[in-house]
This record gives structure tokens, C-alpha cells and sequence, in this order.
């Protein structure tokens, strides 16, 4: 069985925890930027004001600004701008791929997964894990205790991708789950429908959460280092289609160009990070990029 070392190497951990996943998460106006550490002892200090609404607890008020603006105004707890992350695993059996990569796409996907984990419980934030394949499959809710990066991490090391995947249906299914803002990491190939995976994106953005798709594909898929007469299978339908690799190249190259650009120009449009990955990259590399120009643009 796959170990958690296996997945979250000291040297990564060393790298990612001087970054904050959160420095672009911005929601309702108050979410952004770094968070101290809100508990000092059982003291906790305020940042900042929003006004009183029903439901408040009324001990919140602060009265000193009430005698100077005659309005009831709350103390925003630090506490209150923690973020909840969900890890979105697409765990269909064309996830299990590879080529001559030592690591399907699956291991690849759960290689950063294991590493944003640890950056969120490093943070104090809670996170979480969604698996799906035709519909969501596995939900681990999210909790900020550090087990919970061994939670995650038993689970997905136990899972072997099987079956079909609906990445439109599960993302649409997600977004009417969550009930509060988050920040969801959506880990997968994308072999369907891109309309429709698009617009289930799009659904999850407009709920107000904050969204990276990570697009991984096997270094194969992206390349096509074949040659000759060859063989194609769909990994989920089974369905066999016979080429000459030579030929077959350049409009291959045509169409999973396109495939990428399709949705990295909607993701764009959307406010969503769109991060096209395969299997040749370090993920380690990779994700260290990707958080450095996420934390630069915030």
C-alpha cells in the first residue's frame, strides 16, 4: 500500500509552506490578503468592523463605535476570514494512465493534492476530499487537525481509478454541496464533454468560490511520441480506433492544443486558475510556479 511519504516528500513541505495558498482568495470584500494566527491564549482580537445583521451575537457589538456613529457595528473575528479548501479528485480509469512516466495521472494528481493539504492545515484552514467518477463517490469533510493529511491521503492511496468519468455532473453536484465560499481544487484530465465541464466550472465560480483546475494529462497524451501503425483505445469506453501514428501527428497536436486553449481562454474569462500540467513536469516544480505567480498577482 502507498505510503504517505510516498506522496509528501520532506523536501516539497519545505518549499511550499513559506507560500500562502490564500493570497488571491477574496470574498464578500473582507477575504484577502494573509491571516495571523486569530487565538492568542483565549484572547481573540478583532481586525476589523462589519454591521450588526439579526443572527449576530449582540455580545459582538462594539459599543464604543456605536457611541460614535449611532449604528451597531460587530467585531470581524480573524477567525472569520479562515478559508475551507476542497481537494476534487477525478478518479475515472482513464486517470490511471501512463505511458513511460513512472506515476499515472492519478499519483500525479495526488501528489499536489497531498502537498496543497498540507499547505491548508499549515494555515489552519480546513480542508477536505471529493473523489468522483460518474457522480461524487467519496466526501471526507473538511477539518483543519493535522490527521487530516493522513485522513486525505489514506483514502486516496487505497483508491484504484475505475470506470467513466462525468467531470460536468460531479463539479454541478459539488456546487450545490457546498454552502459556504471555498476554495475548490479540481484535479483532472477533462476527457468529456468541455461545454458542459465549462459551464459546471462556471457555476461553481458564480456560487462565490474561489476555483483551480488542474489539467493533468500523461506526458503521451500531449506529445504523441508514436510511430506506425498503431492501435488507439479510450481508457473508459473501450472503444479502439486504428491510425498511422506518423500521419495522425500533426492533427493530433492541432486538437489537444485546442482542447488546452478551450479551456484556458473560458477559465480566464471566469476568474477560474486554469494550471495545464502533464506527467514530464516535476509536480513539485510545477506547483511551486504555479503558487509563486498565484501569490504574485494577488
Amino acid at each position: 500500500m502507498a505510503t504517505v511519504e510516498q506522496y509528501l516528500k520532506p523536501a516539497v513541505i519545505q518549499q511550499i509552506k513559506r507560500l500562502d495558498l490564500r493570497a488571491q482568495f477574496i470574498v464578500k470584500g473582507f477575504l484577502q490578503g494573509l491571516h495571523a494566527s486569530p487565538f492568542h491564549g483565549f484572547s481573540v482580537e478583532f481586525s476589523e468592523h462589519r454591521k450588526y445583521t439579526a443572527g449576530d451575537n449582540p455580545q459582538d457589538i462594539d459599543w464604543l463605535v456605536y457611541a460614535k456613529t449611532d449604528k451597531y457595528y460587530t467585531k470581524k473575528f480573524e477567525a472569520e476570514t479562515n478559508i475551507t479548501g476542497y481537494l476534487v479528485m477525478d478518479q475515472s480509469r482513464s486517470m490511471a494512465y501512463t505511458y513511460r512516466q513512472e506515476m499515472t495521472k492519478f499519483d500525479y494528481a495526488i501528489c499536489i493534492a497531498a502537498a496543497l493539504c498540507y499547505l491548508m492545515v499549515h494555515q489552519n484552514d480546513p480542508v477536505g476530499l471529493v473523489t468522483f467518477g460518474e457522480k461524487i463517490d467519496k466526501f471526507l469533510p473538511p477539518k483543519s487537525k493535522r490527521q487530516q493529511i493522513g485522513n486525505v491521503l489514506s483514502v486516496l492511496a487505497r483508491m484504484e481509478p475505475a470506470g467513466e468519468t462525468d467531470v460536468a455532473k460531479s463539479l454541478t453536484q459539488l456546487a450545490a454541496m457546498i454552502k459556504h465560499a471555498s476554495l475548490v481544487m479540481v484535479f483532472s484530465d477533462l476527457l468529456g464533454e468541455a461545454e458542459e465541464t465549462i459551464a459546471s466550472l462556471r457555476r461553481l465560480r458564480h456560487g462565490g468560490n474561489d476555483v483551480i483546475l488542474f489539467h493533468i494529462l500523461d506526458e503521451a497524451e500531449v506529445d504523441f511520441p508514436f510511430h506506425g501503425l498503431m492501435e488507439l483505445e479510450d481508457p473508459e469506453t473501450h472503444e479502439k480506433l486504428e491510425v498511422d501514428a506518423d500521419s495522425f501527428k500533426s492533427d493530433y497536436a492541432e486538437e489537444i492544443n485546442a482542447f488546452r486553449e478551450q479551456y484556458r481562454t473560458e477559465c480566464q474569462k471566469s476568474g477560474i486558475d486554469y494550471v495545464p500540467l502533464d506527467t514530464s513536469m516535476p509536480f513539485d516544480r510545477a506547483l511551486m510556479e504555479y503558487l509563486v505567480t498565484r501569490r504574485q498577482r494577488a
